[in-house]
């Protein structure tokens, strides 16, 4: 399985570079991720290559105008949705996003799902923005990386990227990289055992990951835990969960609303509370 994404923006030179590090590299030179970056000012017909314009009505800034868009939409195949065959409407393979400060926020759920797809196009705004009639007649949806703006999709798009394809099979090096992690699946998601040994961890079911520590033991006068020390997987694993429970509660309380938790879960999150912990 191999996903490819196509990125439209303005800045081509912005990727040259990023892409060639780490897991990224290591995905498309095993031909996992495949990645086509187009230059907008391709699809111009003046000899100032114009992308933008002043916006009807006034205000500040410009706006990417929908010619050049359409056009280079139209050179990746993609047709407005209107004229789209059903199977093709259906999305079922691929989806043209536009990054935009007023979309659907990135998850790690939005990343496991744009992974399962074949393609997925990523328009790059800028200036003000784009022109609406775009979004209304191409895009399928849109996607914000956060709220704070950006001077443009490029960056959003290069996360989008890496946090969609490290979902994708075979890219990281041990799959279950995947699951322990901030934001991972639920215990239930997780085979129980690792080759016959008990884990020592969780599964995050929409928490913050734990904190990790490594050699040497003692470290500007702090020591690691004895606990993860003692090679103790069943006392390890019980220390991680209150760990992933500590961190959510102090800095991502809002998560703990859709998370996963069990009965031994909401104990430790009163006993946190209550400051017995």
């Amino acid at each position: 399985m191999s996903i490819r994404f196509e990125i439209v923006t303005i800045f081509p030179g912005f990727f040259t570079g990023i892409f060639e590090h780490g897991i990224v590299r290591r995905a498309q030179a095993d031909g996992l991720v495949i990645v086509g970056v187009h230059d907008l000012r391709a699809f111009t017909h003046d000899r100032h290559r114009t992308v933008d314009d002043r916006p009807f009505g006034g205000g500040e800034g410009m706006v990417l105008k929908p010619e050049p868009l359409a056009e280079a939409l139209c050179s990746l195949g993609i047709k407005p949705k209107a004229a789209r065959e059903p199977k093709e409407a259906s999305g079922a393979r691929t989806r043209v996003i536009l990054l935009s400060a007023q979309g659907r926020p990135l998850t790690q759920a939005v990343a496991r799902e744009l992974a399962a797809l074949e393609r997925v196009v990523l328009i790059c705004g800028r200036y003000e923005g784009v022109d609406e009639r775009i979004n209304q007649l191409y895009c399928d949806t849109e996607i914000s990386i956060g709220d704070y703006i950006l001077s443009g999709g490029e960056l959003a798009a290069a996360v989008v990227l890496d946090a969609t394809m490290r979902m994708v099979p075979g890219v990281l090096g041990n799959e279950a990289s995947g699951e322990f992690e901030s934001f991972g699946a639920a215990d239930a998601e997780i085979d129980t055992d690792d080759r016959g040994v008990p884990r020592s961890q969780h599964g995050a079911g929409g928490l913050l990951d734990y904190p990790h520590y490594t050699r040497p033991a003692e470290f500007g006068g702090l020591r690691a835990p004895e606990v993860l020390l003692n090679g103790d997987h069943s006392q390890i694993r019980r220390w991680r969960r209150e760990q992933q429970l500590r961190k959510t509660l102090a800095n991502r309380p809002d998560l703990l609303e859709r998370a996963f938790l069990t009965d031994e879960d909401r104990q430790t999150l009163d006993s946190i509370r209550n400051g017995i912990k």
